[in-house]
């Protein structure tokens, strides 16, 4: 979904919580054009060990570690197992791979951004945070239906409980939904992503891309990465600064996503979206570019109009009361 801020060449000038056993059921994708098989690729991934996660300072931090004992003890391939065989039986192997056949090319071909289009949208579906505590009691699906009326490219799900307000089954009450839906919409897993299992769990509940958070994943981000891209999803890399960017870069990172919030610290400074997505396309970069956090009018992304080529937006929308109306005020849709 666009904005006219920046109708020009999005590169004009530069170079081109809770985690129960139902939770984790649902299908897994299956064979896929290009994708390794679930059980090959979860063979070299672990979960992230507790020194790299206790190097990871305030509140991305905090919630890191909350999350990595939420999924502790867990077995992802025998999680694996089990979600096979549920897949099998109840939706069978035509559906799963049908379903399957979308996610990371259907999440990078709707936020690309040809020459003169203005910018995509992604929108958020987010009852809190821990910067603004409760926004807005969403239901997910509700919410979901007004973001496509309203021209989303596609839609973020929170699924951390605690400070978010999210859970993984909203993401499968919206997948489930899509089917009724005019348009594929992509949906994009939002949560901090420090297990395999996580990777399985969105893709059993109908995400196209996952969140990879360079600075929660560090040095493991690449693994991370050809990770969800060998099961068949994108995964949308966040950094905040020059070291998470090289991370990022050097990872083979499709979808580079600036978050303009300092999440150690949860200060938002619109300038840091323009300075690293400018030194990503300098260095050479040619993946779609996501700018992250903080917009609230179309006056905001005039920073980014001629860097990203989308723009994800969460508390202003979720607490607008007319997420519709807001949207296409954003974007002057």
């Amino acid at each position: 979904m666009s904005t006219e801020a920046g109708g020009g060449s999005p590169r004009d000038g530069a170079v081109r919580g809770e985690v129960s056993g139902a939770a984790r059921d649902g299908a897994v994708r299956g064979d896929v054009p290009g994708a390794g098989e679930p059980g090959e690729v979860l063979a070299g991934l672990a979960p992230l060990e507790d020194d790299r996660l206790g190097a990871v300072p305030g509140v991305l931090g905090r919630i890191a570690r909350e999350r990595a004992a939420d999924y502790a003890g867990i077995d992802a391939h025998a999680w694996l197992d089990r979600s096979v065989q549920h897949d099998e039986a109840t939706i069978g192997p035509a559906t799963r791979d049908r379903r399957a056949a979308r996610g990371r090319e259907a999440f990078t071909a709707a936020l690309r951004r040809a020459a003169g289009d203005p910018l995509n949208v992604i929108a958020e579906v987010k009852r809190s945070s821990p910067s603004q505590g409760a926004i807005a009691a969403l239901d997910p699906v509700a919410a979901a239906r007004q973001y496509v009326a309203g021209g989303a490219a596609a839609i973020s799900v929170l699924t951390e409980a605690r400070h978010f307000g999210g859970a993984l089954a909203h993401l499968r009450e919206v997948a489930s939904d899509r089917e009724g839906w005019e348009r594929y919409v992509p949906l994009l897993r939002k949560d901090f992503t420090v297990h395999p299992a996580q990777l399985l769990e969105a893709l059993a509940s109908g995400a196209d891309a996952v969140l990879v958070i360079a600075a929660v994943t560090g040095e493991e981000t690449a693994a991370y990465v050809a990770a969800a891209h060998a099961l068949g999803v994108a995964a949308l890399v966040e950094v905040h600064d020059e070291r998470e960017l090289d991370l990022a870069l050097e990872a083979g990172t499709e979808v580079l996503g600036v978050n303009n919030r300092d999440l150690t610290t949860l200060a938002v400074d619109l300038g840091t979206a323009p300075r690293l997505l400018a030194r990503a396309l300098e260095r050479g970069f040619e993946g779609v570019t996501v700018a992250e956090s903080g917009y609230r009018t179309r006056e905001d992304l005039a920073g980014v109009a001629d860097l990203a080529d989308a723009v994800l937006v969460g508390t202003s929308l979720a607490g607008s009361g007319d997420l519709t109306g807001a949207l296409r005020r954003l974007t002057g849709g």
